[in-house]
């Protein structure tokens, strides 16, 4: 699809499947904490309080870095730090029980298999990377002798680490392809309707927490029915596939595009306010209509609504936009029109036309 994305999420559906699963992980990532917690309170007879106190570290250091999730432009570097916290501090008790002889070895490669659950390919290996260099830290680097003298534990342990990874990320591969098919508009790349109301509702949730602005943007292609009666249905497709893209180009790595069926389009822009969302949709517009999409000249209209906090309702803010959209369209297309922009009354009747529909 085209986005913008980081390397470790390379596209909006990445962004969009780490924060989901990030949510359906917290039930068994808090029974893994919980059973490594009660093996290291039965073992203080033999090793004390000391390896107790890197799983509290890991544990204090994802309660603080959790909320940042949600509020980050790019959770999937809060995501990472989580990682490579654990994994560090899981060295670190690795090494203080025993080095190449530890008992608490195995369980550095937990975090291993949520990996190909958050991120892309690169991702995945640069965690498993990241998991052996600190493996091998917290054995080797902290008990060579012993490492020389049996070095079987640390060789399963990095066998194993290669094995379920490979295992995990095919697995989430296949996983990943059935979300895209379901979740991805198939001719332009963009999400589409499916994927809206989830992720809509994440939004509103932390717009509500944050007193943050939301605003949306609906888009529709003026006339495109005079595309395909003039130049055909696959000159119509590239058409849209190119608006698809211009339309992208024109918005910020965390601001969602979708197609929702036709020539509509929809934008959600988190954070911005409507002066903000109705300057991006005139960009959105006239760029749209520079770019000659398929080499044709082509023109959009907009319409633009925006809510705050715990105003951000998706019936509401949607059916606001796509008022405001009519009444674009209906006073003379290749135009914005925002909710508040001209009358509020034309607005209002447009909204109630829309509802009767």
């Amino acid at each position: 699809m085209s986005e913008r994305g980081t390397w470790l999420c390379p596209t909006a559906l990445h962004r969009m499947r780490l924060l989901d699963m990030e949510a359906k992980l917290a039930r068994p990532r808090a029974v893994m904490y919980g059973a490594l917690a009660l093996v290291f309170v039965v073992s203080i007879p033999w090793f004390g309080w000391v390896p107790f106190l890197p799983l509290a570290g890991s544990v204090i250091g994802y309660s603080v870095l959790r909320p940042r999730i949600a509020r980050s432009d790019r959770p999937e570097y809060v995501v990472a730090a989580t990682v490579v916290n654990a994994q560090v501090l899981i060295g670190v008790g690795i090494a203080l029980t025993g080095g190449a002889d530890s008992p608490a070895m195995p369980f550095i490669l937990l975090p291993l298999i949520t990996l190909p659950a958050r991120f892309s390919t690169r991702g995945v290996y640069a965690g498993l990377a990241i998991t052996v260099a600190t493996l091998l830290a917290g054995t080797v680097g902290a008990d060579t002798a012993g490492f020389l003298d049996q070095p079987t534990y640390v060789l399963s342990g990095l066998a194993t680490a290669g094995g379920l990874t490979a295992f995990a990320q095919f697995l989430m591969n296949a996983e990943m392809k059935q979300r895209s098919d379901a979740v991805l508009d198939p001719l332009t790349g963009l999400l589409n309707r499916k994927s809206l109301i989830d992720r809509f509702q994440e939004i509103a949730e932390q717009a509500a927490l944050t007193d943050a602005w939301v605003c949306v943007l609906a888009c529709d292609l003026d006339h495109f029915k005079a595309v395909n009666d003039a130049h055909g249905h696959e000159r119509g497709d590239q058409v849209l596939r190119d608006a698809a893209y211009v339309l992208r180009k024109q918005l910020r790595s965390f601001e969602l595009l979708y197609r929702l069926g036709g020539e509509e389009f929809l934008a959600v822009l988190p954070g911005l306010t409507l002066g903000e969302g109705r300057d991006v949709a005139e960009r959105a517009r006239a760029a749209l209509e520079a770019n000659r999409p398929a080499g044709l000249t082509l023109t959009a209209s907009m319409g633009v609504a925006a809510a705050r906090g715990t105003d951000v309702d998706y019936d509401t803010l949607f059916r606001s936009a796509d008022a405001a959209l009519y009444e674009a369209k209906r006073s003379g297309r290749n135009r914005v029109l925002a909710v508040g922009d001209e009358s509020d009354t034309r607005l209002a009747d447009g909204l109630a036309r829309r509802r009767a529909a």
